[in-house]
């Protein structure tokens, strides 16, 4: 048996937030040397934010090329593939993959052929559970196989065919079954390493916490399906730190970063924005204090009651550094942004839902907005500076998002069977303040398969670039999700 065991060749997930503080992501390991070097980095940083590896065990089915030979018949795919040479191949990818994404990828280095070798590897996966499988067949025969072991782990699993090895008979055996990512593909690795990153994120998101600032405090709650952490602060501890946090050169770089950087200011002044770069400072020690990794907030209730300046510049802030920020203390909409990040590197905009009648369009608005809506290593979309549109306060991002984009609007519904609402569309228009009215950031959107765009459902949905239907229904199969359209 062959472990894939990788050092740790990639950035932690987005704690450049954490990171202001002194962590610090790993970087590619280069030579033996950096590799211990990352691998006690990533030990530290793992103890420091409670988080373990996930753990994935794998193997190959297929039978031995020469018995095949033998036989003088070979079924899908036929006597000319070198099921021995894939597997090289993919070993090695899997192994970058594991590499990238921070995993364990433990893979069998014998093929899983007879009735014995399949028991054998059924009683493995069920004494060291791990978080997923990895199952690759070489042959058609061999899916029953995988059926099997879906069957009798109940692990998640990721089954996956080349092109050319399965007939659709086989592939609907378990393509719609929940706790499986069927893949049949022509050498399709991107797929593979996204069934990776879904088995990835899952485990991240129950050994996550999100810090919460509203009425309750010293309150502790579990989200009941992926099992995220919530530490509940009340408005005056935030109001607290905000009083402890002056204007330190750190505060200052960060307001010229925001002044700078905006295409032009409407309402605010340089003191609100020194302001919104203090609540920021304050909202990092809150999620540094509780060894957090997403932060929401009753933020009206925090302007109204505690005058404590719109967090919507820290919130554009976090969430351009791949940390969730979830406006009005919603815990469906930070758990949504979460999963997005994760799984997309992209993060999201939470908006309010609303329509164009006439033109039977969606119209979406908040004031805070993520500019890295390609990502969180690509540009950012230009903003400008306004107030808080409902309470004629503060500073808050008018992002200034692009026509034509398609997007993907997805909403997680917490609860004992969670739900997500999920639409695809395109950016068709965005409009100033005034003419219309509402919240800062605004889009409006043609919504994909839709007659009337009033049935849009939920509300507070997220918002992110780019087409990730498919990919969201997978991870939702993959564990236990209904989706709902």
């Amino acid at each position: 048996m062959t472990h894939v065991r990788p050092c740790n060749c990639v950035r932690l997930p987005r704690r450049e937030f954490i990171g202001a503080l002194g962590a610090a992501t790993a970087g590619l390991a280069l030579s033996s040397a950096s590799s211990t070097r990352d691998a006690l980095a990533e030990s530290a940083a793992a103890s420091a934010t409670g988080k373990s590896r996930a753990k994935v065990v794998g193997a190959f089915l297929y039978p031995p090329t020469e018995s095949l030979k033998k036989q003088g018949y070979y079924s899908w795919p036929g006597a000319g593939f070198d099921a021995e040479g894939r597997q090289k191949q993919h070993m090695a990818r899997i192994a970058k993959t594991a590499q990238k994404l921070g995993m364990d990828i433990a893979m069998e280095a014998k093929p899983l052929h007879e009735n014995a070798d399949v028991d054998r590897f059924i009683q493995r996966v069920k004494s060291e559970k791990p978080d997923g499988l990895l199952l690759i067949a070489f042959l058609k025969a061999e899916w029953s196989s995988i059926a099997r072991i879906v069957k009798e782990t109940s692990i998640p699993t990721v089954a996956y065919a080349t092109l050319g090895i399965l007939l659709n008979p086989n592939i609907n055996e378990l393509y719609r079954t929940n706790g499986v990512y069927v893949i049949n593909s022509l050498d399709n690795h991107d797929a593979i390493e996204y069934g990776m990153r879904m088995i990835k994120t899952r485990r991240w998101m129950r050994e996550s916490r999100i810090v919460s600032v509203g009425a309750e405090t010293g309150k502790e709650t579990v989200e009941g399906h992926l099992g995220t952490r919530v530490i509940n602060l009340g408005n005056d501890q935030l109001a607290s730190e905000l009083r402890q946090t002056l204007a330190t050169r750190d505060v200052e770089s960060l307001a010229r970063k925001y002044w700078s950087r905006a295409k032009k200011a409407v309402e605010p002044t340089k003191s609100d924005v020194l302001d919104a770069a203090r609540v920021y400072f304050a909202i990092q020690r809150a999620i540094e204090r509780n060894n957090a990794d997403a932060f929401m907030m009753d933020c009206l209730g925090a302007i109204r009651v505690r005058r404590i300046p719109p967090p919507c510049m820290p919130f554009m802030t976090m969430r351009d550094r791949g940390i969730a920020a979830g406006c009005q203390n919603e815990l469906g909409p930070t758990m949504t942004q979460m999963l997005l990040s994760q799984l997309f590197g992209r993060p999201g905009f939470q908006q309010n839902a609303s329509s164009e009648t006439e033109k039977n369009h969606y119209y979406g608005a908040h004031c805070t907005a993520p500019t890295k809506m390609d990502g969180l290593d690509e540009g950012s979309e230009r903003y400008v500076l306004r107030n808080h549109a409902e309470s004629g306060i503060g500073v808050a991002p008018q992002v200034l998002f692009r026509i034509g984009r398609e997007i993907t609007m997805a909403a997680y519904i917490p609860g004992k069977e969670p739900q997500m609402v999920l639409y695809t569309g395109k950016i068709v228009a965005r409009h100033e303040m005034p003419p219309t009215g509402g919240c800062r950031s605004n889009l409006e959107l043609v919504i994909d398969d839709v007659k009337d765009v009033c049935d849009v459902k939920g509300m507070h949905q997220t918002i992110i670039y780019g087409n990730y239907a498919r990919q969201i229904r997978a991870f939702c199969q993959m564990y236990g999700i209904s989706v709902v359209t």
